[in-house]
């Protein structure tokens, strides 16, 4: 049987991650409090993030950033969409 959450990010219970997605203190708050589902969205917003900002994973301020956005986007107010952003329709 799967393990369930009630999930921050979809306000419902839904199933729950395998195991911690991130390291550290913010890897262990999305695996108790986030569902799979989230984190495939939480996925496609940074892969958009990274896409607009050309960010890139291994530059330490670029990580912060994207840090920054996953605590807004499951814990805050959401994650940022950067002014340009046209998403396809």
């Amino acid at each position: 049987m799967s393990r369930m959450v009630n999930c921050v990010k979809l306000n419902r219970e839904a199933e729950g991650l395998e195991r911690a997605p991130y390291p550290g203190e913010l890897g262990k708050r999305i695996y108790e409090n986030a569902s799979k589902e989230a984190w495939q969205m939480w996925l496609q917003q940074q892969t958009m993030l990274m896409n607009e900002y050309r960010l890139s994973p291994i530059d330490p301020k670029n990580r912060k950033f994207l840090e920054e956005q996953m605590e807004k986007f499951f814990f805050g107010e959401g994650a940022e969409t950067p002014e340009a952003f046209t998403p396809k329709p």
